[in-house]
C-alpha cells in the first residue's frame, strides 16, 4: 500500500473582525438606535458589542481536489495553489494537504507580497498526479467603519498600493478620467465616493467575460463592462491615480447552503485606505452583479440599497486568498508574471495549463457548512 504524506498545519489565530463571478448573496445592513450621547469608552464598548451582535458569520470546511494525471510530463509537472490565511475578517484552521509521497512533494511557500501558496512538484514519471487541500474557515461580515478625522497619507508606507502594473495602468487614460471625477473634492472620502458613484453610473457587469476578467483598465475605460476583477480594477486604478492607496483581494465565494460545488465561484473585491481610519471595504462589482442578476434599474430602491451596503461592507460568504498583480510565484514559474493569483496555476514541462478550464486542468472545490 502506498504511503501518503499528510501535512497538517494548525493555527490558533484571533482577529479583531471576522460573492464569485457566478453567484450572489444579499445581506441587509442594520444599525442600532442611539438614545444618548455616550462617553468615548462607552462608545468603543457599544461599537464592539454592535459588531458582535450584527455581523453575519459563516463557518465551514473547504476541500480542493487537484488531478493532473491526464497531463503527461517528460521533465516536470508543477502546481501552485492559493493558500488561505487568517486575517481581520477570517480565521483559517485545520489545514490539511494530502499527497502520495511516491508521486510528489508539497510545501507551503510565500511570495514577496506575503501571499502564501502550496507548491506541488510531481515526479515526471508519475501516472497519478493528485493532491488535495482542505481547511476550516470562519468568516465574519465586514461592517462599515466609522470615518475618523483624516491624516496625511504616508506614500512610502503605502507605495505597494499606489503603483501600477501591466494591466493596471494608472498613468494612462484612467488617470485623466479619475482627475476629472475628483475635481473639486477636498477629502479622500469625498474623492472615493465620487469614484464609486462614477463606476456605479457608468459601468455594467458583462456575463460573457471569461472567469473574473483581466482587469485591463485601459480597455475597460472604453468598454465600461466586465466582471469582478474588471470592475474592481477600475476602482483601484482610479484611487491610485489620484494618490489614494487601494488593493484587491482574490478569493472564492462560499455558500449559505449546507454543501455546494464552489469550483467556479472565484471572486475579487477591493478596499481603499482611509487615512485616520484604516482599510475601508468596497465591493462595487457585487452591486453591478446584483443589478444584472435581479434586473434592477440603477435608480430603483433595491439597487440603491445594494450600492449603499457594499460601500463599507462585505458579506461573510467569501474567503480571501491572495492580493497583488504581476505575481511571481514561489518558486518562480517558467512563464510570465501572473496578472493575478486567484486561480490555481500549473505548468507541464514549463507550459502553463489553462486555469479557466477546471474540467481539463482538473480541479474541484467543495464547501460543507459547519453543523
Amino acid at each position: 500500500m502506498k504511503k501518503k504524506l499528510l501535512l497538517v498545519a494548525l493555527f490558533l489565530c484571533f482577529a479583531v473582525g471576522f460573492t464569485a463571478c457566478n453567484k450572489k448573496d444579499n445581506t441587509d445592513e442594520t444599525s442600532a438606535p442611539q438614545t444618548q450621547a455616550p462617553t468615548e469608552t462607552e462608545a468603543a464598548t457599544e461599537e464592539t458589542e454592535k459588531e458582535n451582535e450584527e455581523a453575519e458569520e459563516v463557518s465551514g470546511r473547504v476541500t480542493q481536489n487537484f488531478d493532473l494525471s491526464n497531463h503527461d510530463s517528460k521533465e516536470s509537472a508543477r502546481l501552485w495553489i492559493p493558500y488561505a490565511k487568517s486575517d481581520e475578517y477570517q480565521n483559517i484552521s485545520n489545514e490539511e494537504i494530502t499527497i502520495d509521497e511516491e508521486v510528489g512533494t508539497a510545501s507551503v511557500e510565500e511570495d514577496e507580497l506575503g501571499n502564501k501558496m502550496i507548491y506541488v512538484e510531481f515526479k515526471p514519471e508519475a501516472k497519478e498526479k493528485k493532491v488535495s487541500y482542505s481547511f476550516d474557515v470562519t468568516r465574519k461580515e465586514a461592517l462599515r467603519p466609522e470615518i475618523k478625522p483624516e491624516e496625511e497619507i504616508n506614500t512610502e508606507e503605502f507605495k505597494e498600493y499606489l503603483k501600477d502594473s501591466k494591466l493596471l495602468n494608472i498613468n494612462g487614460p484612467i488617470k485623466e478620467e479619475a482627475m476629472k471625477i475628483v475635481e473639486g473634492k477636498d477629502t479622500v472620502e469625498e474623492k472615493v465616493k465620487a469614484i464609486y458613484d462614477w463606476i456605479y453610473e457608468n459601468m455594467i457587469r458583462d456575463n460573457d467575460v471569461i472567469g473574473c476578467g483581466q482587469g485591463d483598465v485601459d480597455e475597460l475605460l472604453t468598454t465600461k463592462a466586465g466582471k469582478c476583477t474588471d470592475i474592481g480594477s477600475v476602482f483601484v486604478a482610479m484611487c491610485r491615480a489620484t494618490g489614494i492607496p487601494a488593493r484587491e483581494t482574490f478569493g472564492v465565494r462560499l455558500s449559505k447552503d449546507d454543501t455546494a460545488d464552489i469550483t467556479k465561484s472565484q471572486h475579487c473585491w477591493v478596499e481603499y485606505y482611509q487615512p485616520g481610519t484604516g482599510w475601508f471595504p468596497i465591493d462595487i462589482a457585487d452591486v453591478l452583479k446584483g443589478c444584472l442578476t435581479d434586473n434592477l434599474e440603477k435608480d430603483s430602491k433595491e439597487a440603491l440599497e445594494l450600492k449603499d451596503y457594499f460601500y463599507g461592507n462585505w458579506d461573510a460568504v467569501r474567503v480571501g486568498f491572495t492580493t497583488g498583480r504581476d505575481i511571481n510565484l514561489q518558486p518562480k514559474q517558467a512563464g510570465e508574471p501572473l496578472n493575478q493569483f486567484g486561480y490555481p496555476y500549473a505548468e507541464i514541462d514549463g507550459n502553463a495549463l489553462d486555469f479557466y478550464k477546471a474540467d481539463e486542468f482538473i480541479y474541484q472545490f467543495n464547501w460543507e457548512k459547519a453543523k
